[in-house]
């Protein structure tokens, strides 16, 4: 067998990748053969030469002891989880890993038998060990590294998930400190207009936290209904103006048509708009204004946030949307506000998206599919 192989090499390989390629959703690459095939067909001939001189140390430190007990990962072992490693990398599936040594196994077995090329029965188990424990290193590597890459996803997602909820809370306690702190210096009731921005942040908290709570019970649902644009709107307004009036910016909103609707899940579509206003106040230039503005179209309604910023750093604008991406010299958050507004936005069939008004600030645009009250 050692020297059928050595000399039919070559088109051993060849055999392999024609029958890879040939494979639905499988192409045979350089990177994907660096330590497949051809290595493994160099170790098996080298096993073989081993076995032949009567070196069975050097046989196992090649190749491995049957069934691949050993504390150690041999030659064949190493280039194995190499080979089950890229192909993860590479996007393959883990039947494509075993099929990889099937393949050369099934070649060498056609070709021997098209040229009339005995084995005995010891070459066969030496072929045999060499791609059991191949296939073995391989494929535990590959399950490996494809379980680490889902755990660190998962982990990811729920750092996220929770940077989120963080943000969202953060952003509801800081309007309602604001609620209670201009109650306080107006000596007024909690009936008012104010009282109603404090009760509605609170509210908001507790709906926040009442959302995580069914997420973690899997029972969350999403709660889409059709309201009054001018209604959403003027209940931004208010809690905007009370940011507007510690950050000593002017604010400027459109009027609404009264018969304009949007559909979606109000509480987070709110936050979103939320998260844009307390942005814009927080990055606009003093004493400059910050303007809410309602566009409409025959299909969609635009709600337009305008700051005064002095524009976007080149190539910013594609970026702002990450998660935990920040953007400027405060570090007081999360950098979870835009990617957060974005996700609500598109949740309810809605782009949000910014554009750059160089020298003078940005506009951050929610578009919505446009509806009309009853």
């Amino acid at each position: 067998m050692r020297n059928f192989l050595t000399n039919n090499r070559e088109e051993l390989v060849s055999r392999c990748k024609s029958k890879v390629a040939r494979r639905p959703r499988r192409a045979a690459t350089e990177q994907q053969l660096a330590n497949g095939i051809p290595m493994f067909l160099e170790q098996l001939i080298r096993t073989l030469a081993a076995e032949e001189d009567d070196k069975p140390a050097d046989s196992m430190r090649i190749s491995g002891p049957s069934g691949g007990d050993s504390p150690t990962l041999s030659e064949i072992g190493v280039t194995a989880t190499a080979h089950g490693k890229e192909l993860l990398q590479l996007g393959y599936t883990v039947d494509q890993v075993v099929h990889d040594y099937g393949d050369l196994c099934q070649a060498i077995t056609d070709l021997a038998f098209e040229r009339d090329v005995p084995f005995s029965i010891g070459e066969f188990r030496t072929l045999n060990r060499c791609l059991d424990n191949a296939i073995a290193d391989a494929v535990t590597e590959f399950s490996c590294q494809r379980d680490t890459q889902i755990a660190r996803q998962q982990s990811l997602d729920a750092a996220e998930r929770f940077g989120f909820l963080v943000h969202e809370l953060r952003n509801a306690l800081g309007t309602a400190t604001l609620a209670i702190h201009a109650l306080e210096l107006g000596n007024m009731t909690v009936g008012g207009a104010t009282g109603t921005v404090l009760k509605r942040s609170l509210s908001a908290m507790g709906e926040l936290i009442g959302r995580a709570l069914a997420e973690i019970r899997n029972t969350a649902s999403e709660q889409r209904q059709t309201f009054s644009l001018a209604a959403f709107i003027k209940e931004a307004e208010a809690a905007a103006q009370l940011v507007a009036g510690a950050a000593g910016c002017a604010f400027q909103v459109t009027p609404v048509t009264p018969i304009l609707a949007i559909q979606g899940n109000r509480e987070l579509l709110l936050a979103a708009l939320g998260n844009l206003l307390q942005n814009a106040f927080k990055f606009t230039h003093p004493c400059t204004d910050v303007a809410l503005r309602i566009r409409e179209s025959d299909q969609h309604v635009l709600i337009e946030v305008e700051d005064h910023c002095g524009g976007l750093p080149q190539g910013v604008a594609a970026r702002m949307f990450a998660p935990f991406s920040q953007h400027s010299h405060d570090r007081s958050g999360l950098g979870l506000g835009l990617s957060i507004a974005r996700q609500s936005v598109e949740a309810d069939f809605g782009t949000l998206t910014v554009r750059d008004v160089p020298g003078t600030g940005c506009i951050f645009t929610i578009c919505l599919p446009r509806h009309a009250l009853p």
